[in-house]
């Protein structure tokens, strides 16, 4: 009897899974990566992108040449994406596990090509160059070698990575050149790092970024100077602190041509001597001259400097100028060995306003000095602050 009762025990406790269904495992989630695995000729313009349906990506590791692909998980850890394009003519291999709560996991391994490109482009020269020194308000300027039509994608590419982080936007003035200027001058005494991303970005039709580039720069002291052309004077400081009051002679201001114009400048570039020659005037004619003139610093596209004269009855009393502005020879040789390019140079009692392209450090144009041996030619073959002559 006692047997017979196990026995039933037995059978109720199987019956009574039947009663009573037990928990179910859940579905391994489902991974899916694009470009897709076992592509010869992926596109390199979209990036990488892994999905996790069904589940929650715990690893993802992509690696191309061996070097580590970055990219990140968005708030809900089922979508990764690359920060960048991927490299034309590259393969990638790719590890990525998903997880659900009580189920089994999923792992998703493989690789993929990527197409070569037709035509390439790359930056041609920067500024800052490479490892300078500037001002505060030194703006970031990018040279490309072949015309960019699909700029926002190019946009997308540059990354500005400062110690004391700004805010700011890149302007294109031409088809391949864009400019990045913060919205406020960049704090002293840090360094800056620019890198492209351009490896498999399109820029148009048929055509790709080549290689990714990199450079950094040093932000030295801050070193602002004010002009005030009705007091003739100009204050110079540094660190906030006033270290030179120099007495200047501005533009005579008779023509539009002669006269300063009224704005923030930047220190562009500096020669000693330049060679200024009166723009439009033939040699005989009222108005011509042409002059070596040593310890000019320039501020402007249009040929503004700040140099040395002998003017020195003037200098503090009148402006008698053709649009420079003048100072004692040893006033104008301390400015030119104290002063970085970027440095902020701001003029104000004109008429004449700055255009906002007239000197962005990045002059190329003869302006009304004519200056000859000065100028920040593009595309940038050599340092713009070696003296010239």
């Amino acid at each position: 009897m006692r047997r017979a009762v196990v026995t039933v025990v037995a059978f109720l406790l199987v019956c009574g899974c039947a009663s009573f269904p037990a928990e179910t495992s859940p579905a391994p989630p489902v991974v899916r990566v694009w470009p897709p695995f076992d592509a010869k000729r992926a596109r390199t313009d979209r990036g990488l992108v892994i999905k996790a349906r069904g589940g929650a990506l715990t690893q993802v590791m992509v690696h191309e040449g061996g070097e580590p692909v970055p990219g990140g998980l968005d708030r809900s850890r089922t979508v990764w994406r690359s920060d960048w394009t991927l490299k034309p003519a590259a393969e990638y291999t790719v590890s990525a596990t998903a997880t659900v709560a009580g189920g089994p996991a999923t792992l998703a391994l493989g690789r993929f090509r990527t197409r070569a490109a037709r035509r390439t482009f790359q930056v041609a020269a920067t500024a800052p160059l490479p490892g300078e020194t500037v001002g505060t308000g030194m703006p970031i300027i990018i040279d490309f070698d072949t015309p960019v039509e699909d700029r926002a994608a190019v946009e997308r590419a540059l990354e500005v990575t400062a110690e004391h982080p700004v805010e700011g936007a890149w302007r294109w003035t031409s088809d391949t050149r864009v400019i990045y200027r913060p919205r406020e001058f960049w704090a002293p005494r840090q360094q800056v790092t620019v890198t492209a991303h351009l490896a498999g970005v399109r820029a148009a039709r048929g055509l790709q970024g080549a290689v990714d580039s990199t450079f950094a720069f040093t932000v030295g002291r801050s070193q602002t100077s004010t002009v005030d052309t009705r007091t003739h004077q100009m204050v110079v400081r540094r660190d906030g602190q006033v270290v030179r009051r120099i007495a200047i002679s501005a533009g005579m201001a008779t023509t539009d041509e002669y006269t300063t114009t009224s704005g923030i400048h930047l220190t562009m570039d500096k020669g000693n001597p330049v060679r200024m020659v009166s723009p439009g005037r033939d040699e005989g004619e009222p108005g011509f001259y042409d002059m070596m003139i040593e310890h000019a610093v320039r501020i402007s596209d249009t040929g503004e400097y700040v140099h040395a004269m002998d003017n020195l009855w003037a200098q503090g009393r009148e402006n008698v100028s053709h649009g420079c502005i003048n100072s004692r020879p040893n006033q104008a040789e301390w400015f030119y060995t104290t002063t970085l390019r970027g440095d902020p140079f701001v003029i104000t009692g004109t008429d004449r306003t700055l255009e906002w392209d007239n000197g962005g450090v990045s002059g190329n144009s003869r302006g009304r000095n004519g200056s000859k041996g000065a100028r920040f030619r593009k595309p940038v073959t050599a340092h713009p602050w070696v003296p010239q002559g």
